[in-house]
This record gives structure tokens, C-alpha cells and sequence, in this order.
């Protein structure tokens, strides 16, 4: 088994890297795209819009660890440009929201707080969650369990 060098990761070399990427930055975003490519697909799988309100959030939730779990450099992602972030949090952003709206009018989630109000506090937590993994206070699995439940706690009905 051969280990990999500093200029060898993966077995590819930093020349051929830096030939299709001109920065770390260029490098990242591309990787990002590709996450969210494959995130987007999994959210579609999950079925958010058939049955119940609650039970389509589980899912959500569970798919949120899961992808967590296939992805950790999501956790260790440096703070980007609130609009920025917004934007790249988009193709997440729609379909919880408008589970959320079907869980309000259902009468499952707690429809006091605005919809936008509930994504936003919903991507923060995740952020949380991120922060405390990056900062070593939390291993993942916990910080995800810990996501997991907030998340639930702050959408449903008490």
C-alpha cells in the first residue's frame, strides 16, 4: 500500500490539481457544487412532500446526518458571506421550507414563528453543529444527534 506524498493525495498529483483549479478556493467551491449536486438528489429521494409533516422531517433530519457523516469537511467549512451562504443553502433551503409551510398548515409545526424565521434558526443549529465539531467541544455524532433534536424541538408542536 502506498502512501501518499504531499504532492501525491489521492493519487493525484498538486500539478494536475491546480491544472483544472486555479486556488484552494476554486478548488473547494467545485467540491461544494458536487456535494450539493448529490445533496439535492438525496433530498428529492427523500420524499419530503408525502406524508405526514412530522414524518418527512425525521426523514430530513436523518438525510442531514447522513450526509454529515459522507461529507465531514461540511462541518469544518470556514464562515462565508451571509448572502453567499443564503444562496449555497438555497437548494436545501426550498424543499425544507416548504415542508415547513405544509407542516404549519397541517397544524404539525409550530406556525407562531414565520416559516423564514424557522429555516433560518434550523441552518443556524447545523451551523452550531459545524462549530462545535470544528472547534473539538463536540465529536460529530454528537453535535449531529444534538442538531437532530433542537431542530425537531423547535419545528413541531409542543
Amino acid at each position: 500500500m502506498a502512501v501518499a506524498e504531499p504532492d501525491d493525495v489521492g493519487g493525484v498529483s498538486r500539478q494536475t490539481v491546480y491544472a483544472h483549479f486555479s486556488s484552494r478556493d476554486a478548488l473547494i467551491q467545485a467540491a461544494v457544487a458536487r456535494i450539493t449536486t448529490d445533496v439535492v438528489a438525496d433530498i428529492d429521494a427523500a420524499r419530503l412532500d408525502e406524508g405526514s409533516a412530522t414524518e418527512a422531517l425525521q426523514r430530513f433530519l436523518e438525510l442531514c446526518w447522513r450526509i454529515m457523516q459522507r461529507y465531514p469537511m461540511l462541518l469544518h467549512l470556514p464562515p462565508a458571506d451571509p448572502v453567499d451562504e443564503h444562496d449555497a443553502h438555497a437548494p436545501v433551503l426550498g424543499p425544507l421550507g416548504r415542508l415547513i409551510r405544509r407542516g404549519q398548515a397541517a397544524g404539525e409545526f409550530d406556525a407562531r414563528c414565520a416559516p423564514e424565521w424557522l429555516l433560518t434558526a434550523v441552518m443556524a443549529l447545523g451551523h452550531a453543529a459545524g462549530a462545535e465539531v470544528s472547534s473539538g467541544r463536540m465529536t460529530a455524532d454528537v453535535a449531529i444527534a444534538s442538531f437532530r433534536y433542537s431542530a425537531r424541538k423547535l419545528i413541531t408542536v409542543q
